[in-house]
């Protein structure tokens, strides 16, 4: 379907529905210009994401790929600690691996690529103190607040830091991987939200140590179903 965007000039339209004046879009459906992206663009892309367990064979290509991680690594986290790390996996034995240690949801395998969503726990702690300097350099927080923040970082070092830091530092990530979501749905591709799995047999396949915390693995690749909208809470029910 084409839509118009009114722009303050004769509008022409891309078969995208972006306007080709300004903002507009270059062909390959990436938005140029000032102007703010219309919320229905964005709303519409929300509304088709559907978590996706059947998967078609089909490569996803390496852009694509790139661009679902530009969009991770433009996401919003606390102090910008950017703690986010991610592994992409594409072999069959791997795949079968990361199936296993998830309670063999062997839907994970047969999707081409499985990302694997981790948070690096030194490097929110690394990166949480070099932000809450340089916020304070340009006056984005009081002195006040960035000691109240490194007190209780402080504090929380001292116990085990998985434990400590785990919890808060996957809420970072899950903002990135949730960027990722939707931008694999702009482009056609489904995916699955997994949080049931074993985390450490996860980081034993990899042989990674404590410091990665895994947060999600996330399968990827084109839809091979088209399951309905599941019902949402309406407004009143998730205000307090």
């Amino acid at each position: 379907m084409k839509r118009e965007y009114k722009t303050g000039k004769k509008t022409a339209l891309c078969s995208c529905g972006y306007s080709q004046n300004k903002p507009f879009c270059d062909g390959r459906h990436k938005l140029i210009g000032s102007q703010a992206i219309p919320a229905e663009i964005i709303m519409e892309t929300i509304r088709k994401r559907r978590s996706i367990r059947k998967f078609k064979s089909t490569p996803i290509p390496d852009s694509v790929l790139s661009e679902l991680l530009e969009a991770a690594r433009l996401a919003p986290s606390g102090c910008n600690a950017q703690p986010w790390r991610f592994k992409l996996v594409r072999d069959e034995e791997t795949r079968r691996s990361l199936a296993a240690a998830a309670y063999n949801q062997k839907f994970i395998s047969q999707a081409p690529v499985v990302i694997v969503c981790c948070a690096d726990l030194k490097g929110y702690i690394n990166g949480t103190l070099t932000g809450l300097e340089a916020l304070e350099e340009i006056k984005a927080i009081e002195s006040r607040i960035k000691d109240i923040i490194s007190g209780n970082l402080e504090k929380s070092m001292q116990g085990s830091i998985i434990v400590e830091h785990g919890p808060r530092v996957a809420a970072n990530v899950a903002i990135a991987i949730e960027h990722m979501v939707l931008v694999a749905a702009a482009h056609g591709l489904g995916s699955c939200w997994v949080r049931l799995f074993e985390e450490k047999k996860v980081r034993e396949i990899f042989d990674w140590d404590d410091n990665i915390f895994v947060v999600a693995l996330l399968p990827l690749g084109y839809p091979d179903e088209e399951p309905g909208a599941r019902p949402r809470l309406p407004v009143g029910d998730i205000l307090l």
